[in-house]
């Protein structure tokens, strides 16, 4: 995504584009494809975007698929306790005074107005400060609303999570009200949405687009880049070309030996099931938060039922047969299936899906302009100043295309 982003933005001003990618599809982890299991089509992973992502909503906007997205109204996240079977929704009003927090049925069951306030903490703790430490005070809140949140954003357990990485995500959301609030869930999948709108858009503005393109390394001279060089070919770089490398961190390790990305990850596990769920709650939410299971969120979109996993360290260890059972159980439960026979599904692991969001990898990512004046740096792992997200890819493609294009 951060690679389609920047191309968007470079063709937009009317420059020429070349784009190398490595693997056969566009869109990284943002994807969809078939599966043969369950016989349609899933995302490779389910990513929540919010009406606040500003830069979501600009590449939205520049290949015309807003169409593509639920018409969700209003921003509500129903949650379910497993332990206790308590049920609540997270119901942000309109406007940016937030009078919800001050209503018990839109907070969590036993919160405070005081406790979601919390947020303004974020401001002013240091760079070293984890989730737990500025948001562990109150256990209930914490447990039902705090972690979760910070466990989905940051992919990272929140006692090694890096708190500050939260404020610009509830600066954008949350503290802007209900309608920066509202879930943007592809109907048909991340494909349609994303991807495929935006390679039609790059064609039709003459961009080149190159699949199966590994880059296994470059060279330079002095301040400069002079050649690509991908499997079988070697690419010259003009005097007035210019590159951006759209990398996952330990690939751009290789490639530039004198950077110093972040080094360890965290997986996501996603969980897809085709099953008819008309005999469940009514009406059937989008997305659902779950507590104390081993689902954290599910998604509902017509026959299939995903759940996502965050900061998933030891159950991507576990056979897919064993995470799939279990998180049917949830969602029978959840859902009030009735349903105790699991159907088709199909586990996805990714066992390096972001990069570990700690204090210490914080200050290791890299900055989009390089010692190189012909070569920038994007990607969700970049010092974007927000989490690893779609939102914060686009920007940073964004970001290395202004660079870019500011460039003498």
């Amino acid at each position: 995504m951060a690679g389609l982003a920047a191309a968007l933005e470079i063709t937009r001003r009317g420059f020429p584009v070349v784009v190398h990618e490595a693997a056969g599809h566009a869109g990284g982890r943002c994807r969809s494809f078939f599966d043969e299991t369950l016989g349609c089509e899933i995302d490779n992973g389910n990513h929540l975007v919010l009406s606040g992502n500003i830069c979501v909503a600009a590449f939205v906007d520049q290949v015309g698929s807003a169409d593509t997205f639920l018409d969700i109204r209003e921003a509500r996240f129903p949650f379910v306790d497993l332990e206790t079977d308590e049920r609540w929704v997270i119901h942000p009003n309109r406007g940016r005074f937030p009078w919800w927090v001050f209503k018990p049925d839109r907070r969590v069951p036993g919160s405070r107005a005081a406790d979601y306030l919390t947020a303004l903490r974020l401001l002013a703790t240091d760079k070293s400060a984890t989730v737990d430490k500025v948001f562990g005070g109150n256990a209930n809140v914490y447990r039902r609303f705090w972690e979760p949140l910070a466990v989905a954003v940051l992919n990272t357990p929140p006692d090694e999570a890096c708190a500050r990485l939260l404020w610009p995500v509830f600066a954008e959301t949350f503290a802007l009200g209900g309608d920066a609030c509202r879930p943007l869930i592809a109907r048909t999948g991340l494909t349609r949405s994303f991807v495929d709108p935006a390679l039609t858009t790059l064609r039709k503005r003459g961009a080149n687009i190159r699949f199966g393109q590994r880059l296994r390394g470059l060279t330079t001279s002095g301040s400069t880049v002079t050649t690509l060089q991908f499997s079988g070919e070697t690419i010259e770089i003009a005097a007035d070309d210019t590159v951006i490398l759209a990398l996952p961190a330990a690939v751009l390790a290789s490639i530039l030996p004198d950077s110093s990305p972040p080094e360890t990850f965290h997986p996501i596990v996603n969980v897809h099931f085709r099953h008819d769920a008309s005999t469940a709650i009514s009406p059937l939410p989008p997305i659902l938060g779950v507590i104390g299971g081993t689902a954290e969120w599910i998604f509902c979109r017509d026959d299939i039922l995903s759940v996502t996993v965050s900061a998933a360290i030891d159950l991507a260890n576990a056979p897919a047969d064993e995470i799939a059972d279990a998180t049917w159980r949830d969602i029978d439960k959840v859902l009030n299936l009735n349903s105790p026979e699991r159907p088709a599904t199909r586990v996805v692991k990714e066992k390096r899906a972001t990069f570990a969001q700690t204090p210490g990898n914080e200050i290791r990512r890299a900055d989009t302009r390089t010692s190189h004046e012909n070569l920038f740096l994007a990607g969700d792992w970049t010092n974007t100043g927000l989490p690893a997200t779609i939102e914060g890819a686009i920007r940073s493609g964004f970001n290395a295309a202004k660079l870019l294009l500011n460039r003498p």
